[in-house]
């Protein structure tokens, strides 16, 4: 079933951030737009490339109003020892959910069972708290975190617009379409 267009269940977690353990909720999650990137485990490979990539583009995405949330099934006391031991990692602001529990990576159905890790799951959540954009990798496919900028100002675009969509490679500032009868077949 698709996760498209529902709205996040209830749930409680601890994270690391910039120092601290943190609690977060869905609550966190309404109020302002959210990235929430899962990834399968601290101390790997990709996963390090992911989430310095993810935080070289964070400042970008707070512009546009919106918060990131990494989550893995590794414990927030496991998230700290990363971030002390790993270059890549010691930069990261953002939030680092802890889901040793498996509860976000089942709700957002990318739990790989017979691993007990997450899939490379990115989820973007508009402010009301529902799912606007999923997307998910193989575990040997390291992700863009380039793109999400673009993919949220198309959401916040849409949200903002009712009755206009934005179009593959769409840029802010580009032409839109207003699905129509008129507009079928001519395209």
């Amino acid at each position: 079933m698709s996760l498209i267009g529902t709205e996040v269940q209830p749930f409680s977690a601890k994270a690391f951030k910039q120092g601290e353990f943190i609690d977060v909720t869905e609550e966190n999650f309404k109020g302002q737009w959210t990235v929430l990137c899962f990834y399968p485990a601290d101390f790997s490979f990709v996963c390090p490339t992911e989430l310095e990539d993810l935080q070289n583009e964070y400042e970008n995405l707070k512009k546009l109003g919106a918060e990131v949330y990494s989550c893995s099934t590794d414990t927030h006391f496991v998230h700290k020892g990363w971030h002390d031991a790993s270059e890549k990692i010691n930069k990261i602001e953002y939030g680092m959910i802890g889901d040793p529990s498996q509860t976000l990576t089942r709700m957002f159905d990318v739990l790989n069972e017979e691993s007990g890790l997450a899939d490379r799951g990115t989820f973007i959540i508009d402010p009301d708290g529902v799912i606007q954009t999923v997307e998910i990798n193989a575990d040997g496919i390291g992700r863009d975190a380039s793109t999400l900028a673009d993919k949220i100002k198309a959401a916040q675009y849409v949200r903002n617009n009712p009755g206009e969509v934005c179009p593959a490679k769409w840029k802010e500032g580009e032409e839109t379409l207003k699905p129509s009868l008129d507009l079928v077949g001519k395209i």
